[in-house]
């Protein structure tokens, strides 16, 4: 696992040739404010050589957090991470590894019959019924989550991950009512909570598509202010019947995960979230709480990194050699973001991407100033 004295010490190896504020606090220690994430690319050898060696590149650069999901790549995404992780000069303990639960994941190709692979697997001999499932591959029930997690730890040959994340719970919000969503969350959270005082993980939280960054009125929206609430309430139960689960704070929810960049900005811009009876933006919530924010679609799957897709007023305020950097860089600027997750495959384009972090972000003053 991440610890704070490892994070720090290799946040003073590389410190000085970023930034400001590249290195984020991140629970105790530190992590980079550009992650490596692992999602892109096909279920096949050529795609597990090209990002063990992005990741390996990426950990001996100043990158010391890489996302990924049990779902990736027809499930190829956690092995190839954990094998990076342990061939990389980096000591493990200064590496922050996020991945995620909830989509089903395949057994490393996508099957002919998908349909017939979940049901075979998880179905008739496995913890879900057909009621537990969303859209045909997603779950939230928590003997599915616990086989998952014990899944994830064992691909990525870790005895522990820092981060673990519902995997889009609003994708439930399809089969059920989100009252019933968010009693499957606290479930969740329950499980996690438990996890989290066996050690298995460090901390948790959710990954989301649409269900932060919508209005509130919107079908796919899920409410950060009761889903924390939900958290507490998680971990109240937890300490109470557990003499082991933590004391240091009182629940373990400590990140969200959301897609934002220049072009898909809601996440700060629509006022989404009950804080106390005023609603916010999920960005402010997050800032309000002392939550850590990941972005997701940081280049929108690399159309950023074209010249022009930035508006040029905004681009004018940015810092960085290429587009690709100053859209890093507009992501990094957001309040209560800890890090801009960035596809890199290519070792290429994994430089260009480090190279973000040594320009020096938007100030909060100038940030606001490009939605006026």
């Amino acid at each position: 696992m991440a610890t704070a004295d490892d994070t720090w010490r290799y946040r003073d190896r590389f410190g000085d040739s970023f930034g400001r504020t590249y290195f984020r606090r991140f629970g105790p220690g530190v992590v980079s404010s550009v992650g490596v994430g692992t999602y892109l690319g096909e279920p096949t050898d050529a795609d597990d050589d090209r990002y063990r060696a992005a990741v390996t590149t990426a950990l001996d650069s100043g990158v010391n957090l890489i996302d990924t999901a049990s779902n990736y790549r027809a499930g190829r995404s956690e092995p190839v991470v954990g094998c990076a992780v342990d061939s990389a000069d980096t000591p493990r303990e200064a590496v922050v590894v996020t991945t995620k639960g909830g989509f089903i994941p395949f057994d490393g190709d996508r099957p002919t019959d998908p349909a017939a692979f979940v049901r075979r697997e998880y179905v008739d001999d496995g913890p879900l019924t057909p009621a537990d499932l969303a859209r045909g591959s997603h779950a939230l029930d928590p003997a599915f989550l616990a086989g998952q997690l014990d899944r994830s730890l064992d691909r990525l040959g870790l005895d522990r991950v820092d981060c673990y994340y519902l995997h889009n719970p609003e994708t439930q919000l399809a089969v059920r009512d989100r009252e019933a969503v968010y009693d499957q969350l606290a479930a969740a959270f329950e499980l996690l909570e438990r996890r989290r005082a066996a050690g298995d993980i460090g901390r948790y939280g959710i990954a989301t598509w649409d269900a932060l960054r919508v209005p509130a009125s919107a079908d796919a929206h899920l409410d950060l202010g009761e889903i924390l609430r939900r958290a507490r309430t998680a971990a109240d139960r937890v300490s109470t019947a557990d003499s082991d689960a933590p004391a240091d704070d009182d629940h373990g929810f400590a990140a969200i995960q959301l897609p934002f960049n220049v072009q898909m900005a809601d996440a700060f811009t629509v006022a989404a979230h009950d804080h106390g009876g005023e609603r916010v933006s999920a960005l402010e919530f997050a800032h309000r709480e002392g939550l850590s924010v990941f972005t997701s679609a940081t280049l929108e799957q690399g159309e950023l990194a074209s010249e022009g897709a930035i508006p040029p007023a905004v681009a004018a305020e940015l810092e960085g050699d290429t587009p690709a950097q100053r859209a890093i860089n507009f992501a990094r600027s957001a309040p209560a973001v800890t890090g801009a997750l960035v596809g890199s495959r290519q070792t290429t384009h994994l430089d260009e991407n480090v190279a973000a972090g040594t320009f020096d972000p938007m100030g909060a003053s100038q940030f606001d100033d490009v939605f006026e």
